[in-house]
């Protein structure tokens, strides 16, 4: 699949942009709002907000702001939990919230989302996801898309496609796989191990501290560079003979990556095997469509025939060792920086 080389030039820009970004953008975990309704227009609210950074005290700059209506009672708690903060309080809202507005003040400024879920005195639940493009919503909205366990499939959607070093990884792969049914069996081998690993971590099982496990996907991405070089060459290694295998081993570690951005939320227990299943098939679509799309490019550039001078054909595999490098010291770094 050397055209593949050829088409992949164009992802150069994009990458850049997204390097751009800061390298934590993937990092950066979803806020979690919850409004149970205990009688009507009383509410136990919790308000989940990552923080800056995984050894970070530093709070986001980002609240809640509820309707005029709404008076708060009593005094709010906080506690930090891993890598956020969880702030619960408990609301009076003269007419309750139906039909009401709630903002996230200062989410515009972040590059993350707020999952809000609703639980009304009458077992009613709804979901909303709140964009930093869109920092409000509306309860009971019935125009809003979002709204439902639903909203559990586009944040695994985005989940992929903001995550770089995910993404990076599964350039790699296509960058070392030779034919489609190989492709075929390294993408699935892929999808199966992180699926095991997500619904791992998710349940509680088993879990792995955020700072080690993105070196070592650091690592996984620059393992792939000198493969992709043996490739260049004619080579051979068991990479090469055997990328699904690969595929699988490092999968299970980026399974527990994906896997952070819906564990942290702390959704309730009998919600959990639903928005599982809708956050991983989204993480699917997402990276199904990365595939494709690489693919498709790759086709295009044969059919215009199109020659790039043999070091332009290589940046792609340049851009996979040297990103894999780069976080691999960072991220080495700051897992040492916290042991200091």
């Amino acid at each position: 699949m050397r055209a593949l080389m050829r088409g992949l030039v164009l992802l150069l820009a994009l990458f850049a942009a997204w390097v751009s970004v800061p390298v934590r953008a993937h990092e950066l975990q979803p806020g979690f709002l919850e409004l149970t309704e205990t009688a009507p227009g009383s509410y136990q609210v919790l308000w989940k907000l990552p923080s800056l950074g995984e050894s970070s005290d530093v709070r986001m700059p980002m609240f809640p702001v509820f309707p005029q209506t709404c008076r708060q009672v009593g005094e709010a708690r906080s506690e930090r939990a891993g890598t956020a903060w969880v702030f619960t309080a408990r609301l009076e809202c003269k007419g309750g919230l139906a039909g009401q507005t709630i903002a996230i003040e200062g989410l515009e400024a972040f590059s993350t989302d707020v999952l809000v879920r609703a639980q009304r005195a009458d077992g009613g639940v709804e979901t909303h996801v709140v964009k930093p493009t869109q920092p409000s919503i509306t309860l009971q909205s019935a125009g809003d898309g979002r709204r439902g366990a639903w909203a559990y499939l586009y944040l695994g959607i985005e989940h992929i496609l903001l995550g770089i070093d995910h993404l990076l990884f599964v350039l790699g792969l296509l960058l070392i796989v030779r034919d489609r049914w190989t492709l075929v069996k390294t993408v699935t081998a892929f999808t199966l191990a992180h699926s095991i690993t997500l619904a791992v971590a998710t349940f509680g099982i088993a879990q792995v501290a955020p700072a080690p496990l993105n070196a070592v996907i650091a690592l996984s991405i620059l393992f792939l560079g000198p493969e992709i070089v043996r490739r260049w060459r004619g080579e051979t290694s068991f990479t090469i003979r055997h990328p699904w295998v690969v595929a699988f081993a490092f999968g299970l570690l980026h399974g527990f990556g994906f896997a952070s951005g819906l564990a942290q939320l702390g959704l309730p227990k009998s919600e959990i095997p639903l928005a599982l299943l809708l956050f991983n098939v989204g993480v699917e679509i997402g990276q199904l469509a990365f595939v494709i799309a690489i693919l498709m490019l790759e086709r295009a550039f044969r059919l215009l025939q199109i020659r790039w001078p043999t070091a332009v054909q290589r940046l792609p595999g340049y851009v996979v060792g040297t990103l894999g490098a780069y976080w691999t010291i960072q991220r080495v770094a700051v897992l040492f920086k916290g042991f200091a």
